[in-house]
């Protein structure tokens, strides 16, 4: 599957309405039914995605060349610390090795913020996410924050 890679401004129309509609599906899954825009706002509101732009994060968008596909986000938590959140693919694109793409496209960009561990956390229910985060090197650790929705947390060295 032919897509790349690029790092946009996390606040731009594109990267604003993939966010959304990750959110969409994550709040859905967690209400198991299809969230309303009002709790898809919340969620954005919880969830700010503002800070992922240099030099304090970074925000990736994956296109096919006609439309957005996935999306990554990288958030600074301290001096060569940074946190992986919002990695999202389109379902039409899922199981072809795209979110393993997203992840290491994320560390690159990681690693140019001056990062050497990578974290994060996830919820029971995002399966897929927990064992992409495996077959990617992530390691379950001991819980790291006290996010009500964080139930598993993961981390990386980065080099």
């Amino acid at each position: 599957m032919a897509w790349t890679v690029t790092e946009i401004p996390a606040g731009c129309a594109d990267a604003v309405a993939i966010i959304r509609e990750y959110l969409g599906e994550v709040a859905s899954r967690y209400y198991r039914r299809q969230a309303t825009p009002a709790e898809v706002d919340a969620a954005l509101a919880e969830e700010p995605a503002a800070d992922l732009v240099p030099p304090q994060g970074a925000f990736l968008l994956a296109t096919d060349g006609a439309e957005a596909v996935g999306c990554a986000g990288v958030r600074v938590v301290c001096p060569g610390l940074t946190e992986l959140t919002k990695v999202y693919v389109r379902p039409a694109h899922r199981g072809h090795g795209s979110g393993r793409r997203l992840v290491a496209a994320a560390e690159a960009a990681a690693r140019r913020l001056g990062s050497v561990r990578m974290r994060l956390d996830t919820r029971h229910d995002l399966v897929e996410a927990r064992a992409l985060y495996a077959a990617t090197g992530y390691a379950e650790v001991e819980p790291f924050n006290d996010d009500q929705y964080a139930e598993h947390w993961f981390a990386k060295q980065l080099g």
